[in-house]
């Protein structure tokens, strides 16, 4: 008999979710979209595997349901689950890993065009309010007291917080970024830093 796999922050998340009330795996990945999207993205085909992983560990149990014709099975958290997930807890977890293709190819557009860099800069502000609008709208449904797990919402709006400062970082930074860029020289590698920018960005990083 195979050994279950090696449980990562993705099983505890699942464990978390499982813990709030049962669900079917649909009902996981679905849920996982719509919370866990923004801040710890994961392929569909990992999400699958990890509720089968937490059964293989006693961490959660699966039941089989019928709705209608169709067959479903449904996960739940176990004590020892619950144990586990408190455990874990209780370690602080690592930092943010930031993933931003856009400023990557900003990074090396001296090979390209000031265009090039503007189109990156504008791509990146649309991004931030496009996924402000989904944001604000949580936030406006969680003020009315009618947000997803609303008993949820002095922990949910933790979270939300960040978010709603991260999306206006990066459209701040975008517009910021936008008006350099503009006096740019067409070729990128002609750029030169206009006087007192890089003080500027250094005092920005004495808020610590």
């Amino acid at each position: 008999m195979s050994r279950p796999g090696r449980l990562t922050t993705t099983s505890y998340a699942v464990l978390g979710l499982i813990a709030i009330k049962p669900f079917s795996t649909y009902e996981l990945t679905a849920q996982m979209d719509r919370s866990f999207y923004r801040i710890w993205p994961r392929s569909r085909s990992k999400l699958y595997e990890e509720p089968k992983k937490l059964v293989a560990h006693g961490l959660a149990v699966a039941t089989r349901e019928r709705v209608g014709k169709r067959p479903r099975t449904v996960y739940s958290i176990t004590a020892a689950g619950r144990a586990a997930l408190a455990e874990w807890l209780q370690v602080p977890g690592s930092g943010p890993a930031l993933e931003f293709e856009q400023i990557l190819k900003i990074t090396f557009v001296e090979n390209g065009t000031k265009d090039n860099a503007l189109a990156q800069l504008a791509a990146a502000r649309a991004w931030a309010v496009e996924q402000n609008e989904v944001n604000r709208d949580v936030g406006r449904a969680y003020a009315r007291g009618e947000g997803l797990f609303q008993e949820r919402a002095a922990i949910n709006m933790i979270g939300g917080a960040f978010l709603t400062d991260f999306y206006a970082l990066v459209a701040r930074w975008a517009d910021w970024a936008t008006e350099l860029v503009q006096d740019w020289p067409d070729s990128p590698s002609d750029a030169v830093l206009p006087p007192g920018v890089a003080d500027e960005v250094v005092k920005r990083a004495d808020w610590s």
